[in-house]
């Protein structure tokens, strides 16, 4: 139960700036989910975390003892982090127990925490004898969680753990993991590129653009009132649209919308999730063209472009009613919707 603080931390590799002067505050038994794109700076600020890097500048603590800054960094080793890197990296030569067992005193390597560890990550004990090419990726990935938790470190690291797994696999390995994380009521940290990753298992999104941190709340707050445009359009997709705002509300070539917030007249530009775009019959609303539908079964992506030459935008509709591709359709948007000035 250790709260994760990162006080303006500054990490260069040359003249790039890996990360700028980051704050962030992890809750105790809580997880944060690191979001932004390759090269943003989310792995090296794992690193620092882990004690694999030295911050330049700005202090790392967990809890009340500080473990880099101030004149003082405690090594990886004495850290008490687990660690869970991509694809889990778990030696091919041990089995299962033994890979788990592996950062425990060798009293206990062979003893009911091996036990205990398997039960957490949902695997049956008789895995205990398996060795990792007779897993799929989904197990090698809960082993490295529970070798990572046997010790019972202060603080667990996960960097990117899903990025190998299919789809499907990846759903039900995320949230096997964050059951065991709190089942074991760790602190965590989880480091993506993936939007539904981050917003569907973390406590809270930390979106990180060119070594900083430019917000960190909950996944609810993080997708309906992003901090900028480009927040907006990197997590969950959206349309950008001109505007007016008259009187608090936003007029917009898809009609007259109210807007989240209160924002002055003038112009503006407003932020359309797929969610909030509704197709009706044509003459309900404004007139588009279907570009093209993207069918998934339980819903649909639907491409617009305005007629008869306005702006294109997604729409996300039931998979029972999904419009014909080249088809008319009326849309209307469900409001309010976030303006930016």
């Amino acid at each position: 139960m250790t709260r994760l603080e990162i006080d303006a931390v500054n990490k260069s590799f040359g003249d790039v700036h890996a990360v700028d002067s980051v704050d962030l505050v992890v809750p105790e038994e809580s997880m944060t989910a690191v979001l932004g794109p390759s090269g943003c700076g989310k792995t090296t600020l794992l690193r620092l975390v882990a004690g694999f890097l030295v911050p330049d500048s700005g202090t790392i603590r967990f809890g009340e003892t500080i473990v880099a800054g101030a004149g003082r960094v405690v090594p990886p080793q004495r850290r008490k982090v687990g660690y869970v890197p991509q694809e889990g990296a778990l030696f091919p030569h041990l089995d299962v127990a033994a890979n788990i067992g592996f950062g425990l005193p060798r009293a206990r390597r062979r003893s009911a925490r091996i036990g205990q560890m398997l039960d957490l990550v949902e695997l049956p004990a008789h895995y205990a004898e398996r060795f990792p090419h007779e897993l799929s990726g989904g197990q090698q990935q809960r082993v490295a969680l529970a070798r990572a938790l046997a010790p019972e470190p202060q603080v667990v690291l996960l960097d990117e753990p899903f990025s190998s797994l299919d789809a499907s696999l990846r759903i039900a390995t995320g949230h096997a993991v964050v059951r065991a994380l709190r089942a074991a009521r760790a602190t965590a940290v989880l480091v993506t590129h993936d939007q539904d990753e981050a917003l569907s298992l973390a406590d809270q999104v930390a979106v990180m653009r060119r070594g900083r941190v430019v917000q960190a709340a909950p996944p609810r707050d993080v997708y309906r009132s992003p901090v900028d445009i480009e927040v907006a359009r990197f997590v969950g997709g959206a349309a950008v649209l001109p505007a007016t705002i008259r009187a608090g509300r936003a007029v917009t070539a898809l009609g007259e919308v109210a807007v989240t917030s209160a924002v002055k007249d003038g112009a503006a530009e407003v932020l359309i999730r797929p969610e909030q775009v509704l197709l009706g019959a044509e003459g309900s609303g404004v007139k588009a063209h279907v570009d093209s539908v993207g069918y998934y079964g339980h819903d649909a992506s639907v491409t617009l472009t305005l007629l008869p030459d306005g702006p294109t935008l997604a729409a996300r509709v039931n998979g029972l009613d999904v419009p014909a591709t080249g088809a008319t359709v009326a849309i209307t948007v469900a409001g309010p919707v976030v303006a930016f000035q």
